[in-house]
């Protein structure tokens, strides 16, 4: 079952067209991550799904149920904006007992102290937001999302304005979260985050989806071919140069050295090859390692297109 799927869905706002005909699905249980430039149609895209303002045309289903069709289905959505507001004066308990009853939400001392335990700060329950780090504001920030305990989780920014140590904390938390069943959808401006935590990658520009899949699948859309780097035992004269006759006709380009090889192949069958021909002539291949385009790498692709198209 996929938790969103948007057809030919649009928002207009006057003559702007902000979000333009879009289709999208987003696999239940899986953490989805959602990227483009301020203005690409983003939040106006989520705000649209979370039921705060309505499509000017097309549709969208969560879990199956149309929009606005079974309005249970709103209930079961968490929420963490990019910049969440806390009152200072109230301690991280008393902010979810306070938010759990705008909710509707029946939550006792123990299972709200059960979601600070989840979120990393049972240990603070009784602190005043007011004296909280930023990354634990983002944390009751999450808490606060997940004390309804959704099917849906938005996570707009989770680790932005936070120190290493608190991004990884975070990240562990969400792919915890995940494994419990929930579907996340991510957006963030930290795109190795994004590479690193995500099953699956959506790209917006412009109001329309430029490209949609996995790592993999994105990887192989954009890269025209790999760069592959051999670390191997230092080579006898005979030995390089039958090397270089014959790793020749399997490459774009070769850089033969005696103990460092580089070379670039269209296609993964090719770095089996490659190995083969080094282990023929008994050369140890002490290191073989693949360059391939990251999510920035990509993302600057896509950006680099609308100005050349």
């Amino acid at each position: 079952m996929y938790a969103i799927e948007a057809k030919n869905l649009s928002k207009k706002y006057g003559e702007k067209l902000v979000v333009n005909n879009l289709n999208l699905k987003v696999k239940e249980g899986s953490i989805f991550g959602f990227l483009g430039k301020n203005g690409a149609g983003k939040s106006t895209f989520i705000n649209m799904i979370t039921g705060l303002i309505s499509p000017t045309s097309g549709s969208f289903k969560l879990f199956g149920n149309n929009e606005f069709s079974n309005k249970d289905i709103y209930n079961k959505i968490g929420v963490l904006p990019d910049y969440s507001t806390f009152y200072e004066h109230l301690t991280a308990l008393e902010h979810l007992k306070y938010f759990s009853k705008i909710l509707g939400v029946s939550l006792n001392k123990e299972e709200m102290m059960n979601v600070l335990k989840l979120v990393e700060l049972e240990g603070s329950a009784n602190l005043k937001a007011g004296k909280f780090s930023f990354g634990m504001k983002k944390r009751l920030g999450i808490a606060q999302a997940l004390i309804n305990n959704p099917r849906l989780l938005f996570l707009d920014e989770p680790t932005s304005g936070v120190d290493a140590n608190a991004a990884l904390n975070i990240h562990s938390l969400i792919k915890n979260i995940s494994k419990q069943g929930t579907t996340i959808f991510l957006t963030s401006h930290n795109l190795d985050e994004v590479e690193k935590l995500c099953d699956d990658i959506a790209i917006m520009d412009k109001g329309v989806i430029k490209v949609q899949g996995s790592m993999e699948e994105l990887r192989n859309k954009y890269k025209n071919s790999i760069t592959l780097h051999v670390k191997h035992s230092k080579l006898l004269k005979d030995q390089k140069k039958w090397l270089e006759k014959n790793l020749l006709s399997l490459t774009k380009g070769l850089t033969l050295g005696d103990e460092y090889t580089e070379l670039l192949v269209d296609n993964e069958e090719a770095i089996a090859l490659v190995n083969k021909l080094f282990l023929t002539k008994d050369i140890n291949v002490y290191r073989l390692e693949v360059d391939e385009p990251s999510l920035e790498e990509i993302f600057i692709n896509i950006n680099m297109d609308r100005y050349t198209a």
